[in-house]
């Protein structure tokens, strides 16, 4: 005699559990997040549409890189875009990544005169990317299934 229960289908239910866990929600949000925004700006840097990219590389950075700055922010662009895949596709990895990019980010603008209140800003945002790599410790290594 076979029991019905033994050959029953998994539910949603472990699934809809994880969605309803706060912790997880944060992981999302930050996931999706630190993917899209790297992208986006990362693609900025080709076409300046949002702002004038090459204003805030910090003149010794563009003394120490060949070119002009705004080739420089060719390359910035494609690192970022570059971060937010990994962050997308290996959150453990790519979450570290851009905190470090942020940190190169943070110490290029508090070289700036006027450009603290942007550096605050990336700092807030450095906070986050550790705290998504934190997440992904926990909701993206282990896969619940």
């Amino acid at each position: 005699m076979s029991s019905a229960t033994a050959s029953t289908p998994p539910t949603a239910a472990p699934r809809r559990a994880q969605l309803a866990d706060p912790g997880y929600q944060a992981f999302v949000i930050l996931r999706t997040a630190f993917t899209v925004a790297p992208i986006l700006f990362g693609l900025d840097k080709f076409t300046n549409l949002l702002v004038d990219w090459p204003a805030y590389l910090a003149p010794w950075i563009n003394d120490l890189v060949p070119g002009s700055a705004q080739a420089a922010m060719y390359a910035v662009g494609v690192i970022e875009v570059v971060a937010g895949i990994a962050v997308a596709f290996a959150p453990r990895f790519g979450a570290w990544l851009v905190a470090g990019w942020l940190a190169g980010i943070i110490v290029n603008l508090l070289t700036i005169p006027d450009y603290y209140d942007i550096a605050l800003r990336d700092f807030g945002l450095l906070l986050a990317a550790v705290a998504l790599a934190r997440l992904a410790e926990r909701y993206h290594g282990k896969r619940q299934r």
